[in-house]
């Protein structure tokens, strides 16, 4: 086989990675719990929210997708002057945060505390601003857990990272809408919380594998 060939199935597990990576981390509360919260005060159609959670959604891979552009280009200067040391830089991140998640999910339970609360009782603010406000809340956040996917095909061309930056809009958007679907429909905090603890376990192990993968694929 040629190295296409082998190139081929490689690009596209960690595309699909991606993809299941994105979703898992909207599992958090707070990719979720602020637009059920503000929408109910707000007092949003579910169309309006899962407009917001939409726009919200794109804001923030926007932002991963500029911090990992930014990762990229200084990871391409320093692999010009040390040949081949992004992908096991790349490597050693997907180990870090994967021991990270699955650290942070075995020595504590997840909690709801991370979100903000709302007092139903008050006046609601304009639609703007709860929009604007919830946008911007997701936009000074980018998934930190993403960036080092873009690290791992630094040198694959600006089509795979489109491609890359593609998977994770379509899964981290799908998964923030799922959620707040599902706490608007009645799931209680209980089972989402849960979720969210399983999210960091199965996170934590999916990172690491993917670490090995991009180690097996230097040999």
């Amino acid at each position: 086989m040629t190295a296409v060939d082998l190139q081929q199935p490689v690009l596209l597990s960690l595309l699909g990675a991606g993809f299941v990576t994105a979703f898992l981390h909207a599992a958090l509360p707070t990719h979720w719990l602020p637009f059920v919260l503000v929408g109910r005060g707000q007092r949003w159609t579910l169309l309006q929210v899962l407009g917001v959670v939409t726009a919200a959604g794109l804001a923030h891979i926007v932002t991963t997708a500029v911090v990992g552009g930014l990762i990229v280009a200084a990871g391409l200067a320093l692999d010009q002057w040390i040949s081949g040391l992004l992908p096991w830089l790349s490597a050693a991140l997907l180990f870090a945060f994967g021991a990270f998640y699955l650290g942070r999910a075995v020595l504590r339970p997840a909690v709801m505390a991370g979100g903000p609360t709302l007092d139903l009782s008050e006046p609601t603010v304009s639609h703007g601003a709860a929009v604007w406000g919830l946008v911007l809340m997701m936009a000074l956040s980018p998934g930190e857990v993403l960036l080092p996917f873009y690290l791992a095909q630094a040198t694959e061309g600006p089509l795979v990272l489109a491609a890359l930056t593609l998977v994770f809009a379509v899964g981290t958007v799908l998964g923030m809408a799922l959620f707040t679907v599902l706490a608007r429909a009645g799931w209680s905090a209980l089972r989402l919380e849960r979720w969210a603890r399983y999210e960091g376990v199965i996170l934590g192990l999916a990172l690491i594998l993917i670490g090995l993968l991009v180690v097996l694929h230097q040999h």
